[in-house]
């Protein structure tokens, strides 16, 4: 399948995402690969994460970019040898790609009843305003969890946990955005957070 959704979150800033229903061979038949990244496809035993890979990879041509004008630092974090910022994402059958003048992170997440089950390894605070009695408590973990990972990625600093040093500013499903906080070595950063949901999964990225 092409394209899935384009978001154009500001001048600066865009959101691809790609719905994948290719087979392997199919999505990496059209790719031009470094040899680090055919390295690290072959060497991954699940297809999905294979088809993942390479979905990733048809984004950036969509942005007008080729797997060499990408490259990873020390911490894992994606980078563009033009200098514009990058983050990456991808969950089962979607990938997502958001490029900005400004530094941004993003995740896509399947909505599943298990992260009832791990709450209260990522959230404190946001459990002042959650109703686990709610039918969007799921579905308002998993935009928590998105926002945070998004955040993480954006920072890319070891040692920063999501239940200390990440905040989500209350919100609900119909909302699309709120605010969110990093409080990391006695300094606070704030950010925009977005969110939209589509087909049992929710992405969520971050705008410095």
């Amino acid at each position: 399948m092409p394209l899935y959704k384009t978001i154009t979150v500001n001048s600066q800033t865009t959101v691809k995402i790609w719905k994948i229903t290719e087979s392997y061979d199919d999505l990496l038949a059209p790719l031009d690969l470094k040899p680090r990244s055919l390295e690290r496809v072959l060497g991954m035993r699940s297809e999905l994460h294979q088809r993942g890979f390479l979905s990733v990879r048809h984004l950036l041509r969509d942005f007008g970019y080729t797997d060499q004008d990408l490259f990873y630092d020390d911490n894992g974090k994606p980078h563009l040898k033009d200098g514009k910022k990058i983050s990456i994402t991808h969950s089962f059958t979607f990938s997502g790609v958001i490029i900005s003048d400004k530094e941004v992170g993003i995740d896509i997440e399947k909505q599943r009843d298990k992260i009832a089950r791990i709450a209260s390894k990522f959230i404190d605070y946001e459990f002042q305003y959650l109703q686990k009695t709610s039918d969007c408590y799921t579905r308002r973990l998993t935009v928590i969890w998105g926002i945070k990972e998004s955040l993480y990625k954006l920072f890319a600093t070891p040692g920063m946990l999501f239940k200390e040093h990440f905040l989500v500013i209350p919100f609900m499903i119909n909302d699309d955005a709120t605010v969110a906080w990093i409080d990391y070595e006695d300094r606070k950063y704030r950010y925009e957070a977005l969110f939209l949901e589509f087909e049992d999964f929710t992405c969520a990225y971050v705008v410095a």
